[in-house]
Parts: C-alpha cells; structure tokens; sequence
C-alpha cells in the first residue's frame, strides 16, 4: 500500500520535469538563435538558421559595432538608464516610506491611485503624452526621456517598497524620533539601508525595462542620443535585412544588462520574496 503514493509521487516529479524542461528550452531558444547566427553569414542564416556555423566569423561584429555606432549608443544607454534608475529608487522609496507610515485616507487612496495606474499602457496615452510634453522634449532629449520613465516607473516601484517598508516596525522610527531624529534623518540611517533587497529588486526590474525599451526612445531621442535598442534597427531596411550583424548587434546590446542582472541576482530574488508579499 505504501508503494501507491511513491509511484504517483514520482509520475508528479517527473511531469514537472518535464514541463520544466519544455519551458526551459522554449526560453534558451532565442538566446541560442541569436548568439549562434550572429557567427555566420548571411546566407549559412537563410540555408538553415539553426544549423551551427560552418566556420565560425567575426565580421558581423565588427560591421555592427561600426554601423551601430556602439560605444556612443552605448553611453547613451548607461547615462539614461542609471540616472533614471537612481532617481526611481530615490522617488519611490521616500514616497512609500511616507505612504507605508501614514495611515490617512488621503494616503491609502494616493496608493490605490498608483496600483491602479499599473494597469494603463503606454500606447493608451502616447499621442496626448507626447504632444504635452513635445516642449520638454525639444529642449534635452536625454533629461526629458529620463523624467518620462521617472514617472511611468514610480507606480510598481512604489508598490515593491511599500509592501518591504510595511513590515518594518514602527517601533524603530519611534526609538529614533525620541533620541531626536528627524524624519529624513530616520529614513535614510536607518530605513533606507534595511532596503537593500527590494532597492536591488527596483534596480534591476527598472534597468531591464528602461536598457531594452524601443517605443518611448523611438519618439523621443534623436540619432545622436540613440540608445543600442534604436541602434540595432539600422540593420533592417526596406527591402533587406542584415540578419547576421542585427544577430551580433543584439547580443552586444544584451551583455551589459545582463552582466548587471548576474551581479544583483541573488538580492533580486530576496527582494521579490519579502518586498512584494506583504
């Protein structure tokens, strides 16, 4: 009788295994695809795109890092991504921390407001959003693309700090403000450094979106201030595609995002663990 619940404990295990497996590969497939053909030529890519190359070639990086212009768009995409990132965690973690310790009906509907507006896509309010803002734009494209994911990215960033803060006790800020501290004083000694997961967590959801982002930088940017996302449509014309550079163009805009996700991976996961589960 004990043998029963053995046997469907394994058939489980293994049917798990096996969707993983299948999720797995469906998941590693693009990067396979990309990371393969960008060795190859052209024409080993139209053959058979997912046949190993024949003789392994470096010349689609070198024509990318060229056409792309790579080291600017590369600049480009730091300086964007990392102001944007620290003005977020800046922004939002003070907001929630006001938000979390304030128990008004102003401040739960001003967080209601904010989860709520997760919801609304960008392309609902594109048009009327840029022909707002087209004044801000023509005057500094980079700082204006920055404010813009300032505060589209305020609202979950908001929601990850809030729900980290709220189980702090309050007795700290208490224990604190009777040994004479301010409220600023308070938050950034003493609250702010227990922040260290979910402020990986916001750091790294917010980089990817922001690094890899095409829309609000196509409207936006010039070709000057490009970022490698924009950078990597060159190799796509009318007519033809590049498909070996626009590979190896691709795999140079990643590498850096994700060296950076490699760094914060284990702090991303303890964040999302105890920062968004209240």
């Amino acid at each position: 009788m004990s043998q029963k619940p053995k046997k469907r404990i394994n058939v489980a295990n293994g049917i798990i295994f096996a969707v993983g497996a299948v999720l797995a590969l469906a998941y590693v497939m693009p990067f396979f695809l990309v990371f393969v053909n960008s060795f190859k030529p052209k024409p080993e890519i139209l053959a058979n795109p997912l046949a190993m190359p024949i003789v392994f070639t470096w010349d689609n990086f070198n024509q990318a890092l060229q056409k792309m212009n790579y080291f600017q768009s590369l600049t480009n995409s730091i300086i964007i991504t990392t102001f944007s990132v620290v003005a977020l965690i800046i922004v939002s973690s003070m907001l929630a921390y006001y938000l979390a310790r304030s128990n008004s009906k102003f401040t739960k509907g001003i967080f209601m407001i904010l989860v709520a507006s997760m919801i609304v896509p960008f392309q609902a309010l594109m048009i009327p959003f840029m022909s707002i803002f087209a004044p801000l734009v023509s005057l500094d494209n980079r700082t204006a693309l920055i404010f813009f994911y300032v505060g589209f990215g305020v609202s979950l960033s908001t929601f990850l700090y809030h729900g980290f803060i709220s189980n702090i006790p309050k007795e700290l800020d208490e224990a604190a403000a009777i040994d004479g501290a301010s409220d600023f004083t308070i938050f950034w000694r003493i609250i702010f450094p227990m922040l260290r997961p979910v402020t990986a967590t916001v750091a790294i959801i917010n980089a990817l979106w922001i690094w890899n982002d095409f829309l609000l930088p196509r409207l936006v940017l010039t070709p000057d201030t490009q970022t490698l996302p924009l950078s990597t449509y060159l190799f796509y014309g009318q007519y033809s595609a590049e498909y070996g550079q626009a590979m190896a163009g691709l795999l140079l805009a990643v590498l850096p995002i994700i060296t950076f996700y490699l760094i914060l991976q284990r702090q991303f996961i303890s964040g999302i663990s105890s920062g968004a589960v209240k």
